[in-house]
């Protein structure tokens, strides 16, 4: 028997074929009223491997996925997933993950893949560039229990090249695994770009911005930080002295000391941090608590002199260059001409 649907030829080959299908569903079906999203992967998994080694051997074009979708939804009508857009999604999934020839390998990372859910897995695949970047992301959904809208966030702000780029000291000052886990906390550069400040702004102004959108501030900075307050006052002999922002880590289980500068790193500001941490060390630190740590997170640094500021610091600090895309858009259109100047030239 041969009949055509959307120019696709439906042949004896393909109800086989698709008949296979339909029974792999239906014993999915079963299984997952058990594990939902665990069949439905494996289901899904599947779905993708049959449909890439059918087309490469039958030579089908992408014309018999719609063909397959409504045969699909006619016999599973209560069951969601089976879209002309969704098998794409799911050819598309299977074959982003199998590039991969050693075996062992493959099967590490399918039981990766299938630890998320499904629009976790979408997002990752279609967002990022190769497998490294995509299993660094899986990782740190499986380590955090991040949302869809967090996961989105965090891999549009760049985690995977930014993380743990920020130059420290850490491993000179830090037992581990508590100096691994401080580098991993950091970022270089941080993306400010949720807030909206003028341009020539000040650290007050810039200070106070954070604090007032500081649930995204905390996304920035990662998972873990916990917020404690702004110009945050600590004695010291007989004087007064007040930290930018003040934080404690779940994860470190420390506190963290994060100081602001508008201007380019200078080697004086890793020794104020320095006192700070000492101060908050003696002061406020617990027995229970780890040794505290500083961030410093300037308007941009020379790595160079930032590593040789930290030689002969004591505690242990990272220092790292914030970045605001939305004020440099805005200087570069200033300084860009306007249509009428170059009509004008050109006249």
């Amino acid at each position: 028997m041969v009949k055509r649907e959307n120019h696709f030829v439906v042949t004896d080959d393909y109800i086989t074929w698709i008949t296979d299908i339909k029974s792999k569903i239906r014993h999915s079906q079963i299984k997952a009223a058990i594990k939902v999203n665990n069949e439905l992967l494996n289901l899904y998994w599947d779905l993708g491997k049959d449909i890439v080694t059918k087309q490469a051997s039958s030579k089908w074009g992408d014309g018999f996925l719609s063909t397959m979708s409504k045969d699909l939804k006619r016999s599973f009508p209560n069951m969601s997933g089976f879209s002309a857009q969704n098998l794409k999604n799911i050819r598309y999934w299977y074959k982003f993950y199998n590039t991969k020839e050693d075996v062992n390998e493959m099967k590490i990372i399918e039981k990766m893949v299938k630890s998320i859910p499904w629009g976790h897995n979408q997002r990752i695949m279609y967002k990022c560039k190769n497998i490294s970047e995509a299993l660094f992301y899986i990782q740190k959904t499986l380590d955090n229990g991040w949302s869809r809208k967090v996961l989105e966030h965090q891999i549009d702000s760049g985690l995977y090249e930014h993380q743990g780029k920020a130059i420290n000291n850490f491993q000179l000052k830090l037992p581990e695994p508590q100096s691994d886990l401080a580098e991993q906390a950091l970022k270089d550069p941080y993306n400010f770009d949720f807030l909206t400040l003028r341009k020539k702004f000040d650290e007050k102004e810039l200070e106070a911005a954070l604090v007032n959108q500081i649930t995204q501030f905390l996304l920035e900075l990662g998972t873990g930080f916990s917020y404690l307050g702004k110009q945050v006052r600590i004695k010291v002999g007989e004087s007064d002295f007040y930290m930018d922002l003040l934080f404690y880590h779940v994860r470190l289980h420390c506190y963290v000391v994060v100081e602001l500068k508008t201007e380019k790193f200078k080697p004086e500001f890793a020794g104020k941090l320095n006192f700070y941490i000492t101060a908050v060390n003696r002061s406020m630190k617990m027995e229970e608590d780890n040794q505290t740590i500083g961030i410093l997170i300037c308007k941009n640094k020379d790595d160079v002199v930032a590593e040789y500021a930290l030689d002969d610091i004591s505690q242990p600090i990272g220092i790292a260059q914030y970045e605001f895309t939305k004020v440099l858009r805005e200087e570069y259109k200033s300084s860009l001409p306007t249509i009428e100047e170059i009509e004008k030239e050109l006249l």
